[in-house]
């Protein structure tokens, strides 16, 4: 199914003129996994990079790694994020090291500039160079030691497709996306450990399974399969420390703290990104009552696009109110400016959500 296909989602102008313009997918799902709304091609093979951390850290909270280390919400959250590299994301990882009883050098991540401006004026001040522990990905890898002991697999090589951990998380990232194992295609992420391709759609259902994993939980105390709580508990980490999946000034971090709980939501690199909505009045009208899930791929890559949609979607959903979704309006409607910060364009939606007929696949 492609809706609208050669219709850009959104234009950027300068002045009244037309500068670029992008295309964008979109998918949103319901409890079933029905495609309920569509822009573009809500099925694309997507590369969804760190938009799957949360599907990863399933995988190593199932071998039981959390229990083992003694793992809590701010190491689970970590696991998730692509962090700022502030001192907190760093102090965090270097404890999770510990507490696997590894180190830095064990890590198969390199250093990079953080995704935080701040962060690398300061670096720049200190003529500091970042090592593994600093890379945005160094929550997920330090889990992912921590996998590899839990089912008593070597430290060395944990990275490669061909480790028994990578071909564990393979099979869980297949699974939890309702997809066989040859459904979902890999290659290598830019922090070095395999990345997963799937259908847009199957991203939504991911974040989907988060958010209604998390319903189910707050209902009844007493969920009995493992996996819905595993799901949840990734839910509430995300959710309890948004600061920890992000960091300062970015738009996971704002989004999360402006919902409070009733979402989840989380970059992929290249333009790509996710939420699970609890059940509210929001998801009603949509799905009769329960959790929905959101996907949305740029095609340029373009992050300041990305992140303009997805308020958007969130606005033609009528998810949120006036008040959280002024709480993005940096993200929303970012101010294009010239370097003597006078105004000299604006970003245009040109896109319009469309309902489909429910399907699944």
């Amino acid at each position: 199914m492609t809706i609208s296909a050669s219709q850009p989602a959104v234009k950027v102008l300068r002045g009244d003129v037309i500068e670029t313009t992008h295309a964008a997918h979109v998918a949103v799902v319901d409890a079933q996994g029905h495609l309920l709304y569509a822009f573009g091609d809500p099925h694309r093979l997507t590369l969804v990079r760190s938009a799957a951390k949360p599907a990863q850290a399933l995988a190593v909270v199932e071998t039981g790694a959390l229990e083992r280390f003694g793992f809590d919400d701010t190491d689970l959250a970590l696991m998730c994020a692509s962090h700022s590299s502030e001192d907190r994301h760093i102090e965090r990882a270097r404890a999770m090291l510990a507490k696997v009883s590894a180190s830095e050098a064990d890590l198969r991540c390199g250093g990079h500039a953080p995704l935080s401006d701040a962060v690398y004026k300061a670096w720049i001040k200190r003529d500091f160079t970042p090592g593994a522990v600093c890379s945005n990905c160094s929550g997920k890898h330090a889990g992912m030691l921590a996998g590899a002991r839990s089912i008593g697999a070597a430290l060395a090589d944990y990275h490669l497709p061909s480790h028994p951990l990578q071909q564990h998380v393979k099979r869980v990232v297949a699974e939890v996306c309702d997809l066989p194992e040859a459904g979902v295609e890999w290659a290598i992420d830019g922090c070095n450990l395999p990345t997963p391709a799937f259908p847009l759609d199957r991203l939504a259902r991911l974040f989907m399974k988060l958010a209604h994993a998390q319903d189910r939980s707050a209902e009844t105390a007493a969920v009995s399969d493992t996996r819905t709580q595993a799901l949840a508990h990734i839910y509430r980490a995300m959710t309890s420390y948004p600061e920890l999946v992000a960091g300062d000034g970015r738009f996971c971090t704002a989004l999360m703290r402006a919902f409070e709980g009733a979402l989840v939501g989380k970059v992929g690199a290249a333009g790509s990104y996710a939420i699970g909505v609890r059940a509210s009045a929001a998801t009603a009208p949509h799905t009769g009552g329960p959790a929905l899930g959101i996907a949305v791929k740029v095609e340029d890559g373009d992050q300041t696009v990305l992140y303009a949609i997805v308020v958007e979607v969130l606005r033609q959903l009528g998810i949120g109110t006036a008040q959280q979704l002024a709480q993005l309006s940096k993200f929303d409607a970012p101010r294009i400016v010239n370097t003597m910060g006078i105004d000299t364009g604006y970003i245009a939606q040109q896109f319009t959500l469309q309902r489909t007929a429910p399907t699944t696949r």
